[in-house]
């Protein structure tokens, strides 16, 4: 009998069982029209969409754990009550298409209070009259082109470990099989972590260790908040582009790191804390999720992988555990479905649902 594709073999995460290694990544929509951070009917047909598609795990886009942590006034959140009743929705008919599904937790920083990147929109921070809000950061350094934040103090930090564990115990009651701890793309936990856009000379700053500290006491927060059976991933910009910035050799160093205080998967990209010239092309990222993978650290690899033989070649090498689709699943829903059938598995096994098997490839 033939075996099947690696990208269609299960995947196993403390108590949760994924039914691929095609795994949707969270990506933005920007849609919460009333700016109250209430997932509607838009994210329930975004999700819902490529969950019927066939991918494994779908992740959220980045939800705020709180109002002032929202990269726009239009971003998802999960800060109160409601919204976990809204994500809970979508969460039932995720499952409802087999297929499991992770929030992924999130604060902007300095790098909050924006224009949604929409054509015909304005660029740059929102001003109060608008309904902006003062960003926060690790340091009065502002990212280029945005307001400078203030500086987070020890009870702002503390305020943001509480806000990613009350996120995380909303998720587990919402019915959430995972989260993802969003610490990368410039935004606060990556902006802690980098000497680019962190100057502390309190323990939060200088070193990796002092850098990391803020990022492990949101670990240790969400683990206690999910309990021993979720797995928690965590999302990383693996190098910045930039010398002197956040790097592979540190990236590696925090990610063995984190797998041994709890962290089950790294989800490895790379930039957006500072501008950089970065070399987009297919596949860019993967060295950076190989590099990880070879210290013994479970990853997931994202970053223009769009074809499923060159998906499923860097999981034979050992290059990544699981893949992340961005763009390509916002071409192609059921991308997975295409996958499965040019990389030789029959329809019958493939991910549908049964109304869709008429269409099978």
């Amino acid at each position: 009998m033939p075996t099947a594709p690696r990208l269609f073999e299960p995947i196993a995460l403390r108590g949760l069982s994924v039914r691929n290694r095609a795994w949707l990544a969270a990506m933005c929509q920007y849609s919460c029209e009333a700016r109250d951070g209430m997932p509607g009917d838009w994210h329930l047909v975004h999700l819902g969409a490529r969950a019927q598609g066939g991918f494994g795990l779908i992740i959220t886009e980045a939800s705020a754990v709180a109002p002032e942590g929202r990269i726009s006034p239009q971003d998802a959140g999960i800060w109160n009550d409601e919204q976990a009743g809204a994500w809970a929705r979508i969460v039932d008919f995720v499952h409802g298409q087999g297929a499991a599904i992770g929030v992924q937790l999130a604060h902007a920083g300095r790098k909050a209070s924006t224009y949604r990147p929409f054509a015909g929109e304005p660029t740059g921070t929102v001003p109060a009259a608008e309904g902006g809000w003062q960003s926060v950061g690790p340091s009065t350094v502002a990212y280029p082109g945005l307001a400078e934040p203030a500086e987070l103090d020890a009870a702002g930090i503390a305020e943001v470990v509480a806000a990613f564990a009350a996120g995380a115990r909303r998720a587990m009651r919402a019915g959430f099989d995972t989260v993802e701890i969003h610490a990368a793309h410039g935004y606060l936990l990556h902006q802690f972590l980098s000497p680019l856009s962190n100057r502390r000379a309190d323990a939060y700053g200088g070193d990796l260790a002092g850098r990391s500290r803020l990022i492990f006491e949101v670990i240790a927060a969400v683990r206690e908040a999910v309990g021993d059976d979720v797995p928690v991933l965590v999302r990383i910009s693996a190098s910045e582009w930039v010398d002197g910035g956040f790097g592979i050799d540190e990236a590696v160093e925090l990610s063995v790191l984190m797998q041994e205080a709890g962290v089950d998967l790294v989800d490895v990209s790379s930039g957006g804390n500072v501008p950089a010239d970065i070399p987009v092309g297919p596949g860019y990222q993967v060295p950076l999720a190989g590099e990880i993978a070879a210290a013994g650290a479970a990853v997931g690899a994202v970053g223009l992988i769009t074809s499923p033989q060159q998906a499923e070649t860097l999981l034979v090498t050992g290059e990544a555990d699981v893949v992340l689709l961005a763009r390509a699943a916002l071409r192609e829903p059921s991308w997975p479905q295409r996958a499965a059938h040019e990389l030789g598995l029959g329809w019958r096994a493939a991910p549908y649902p049964p109304q869709y098997t008429r269409g099978a490839w």
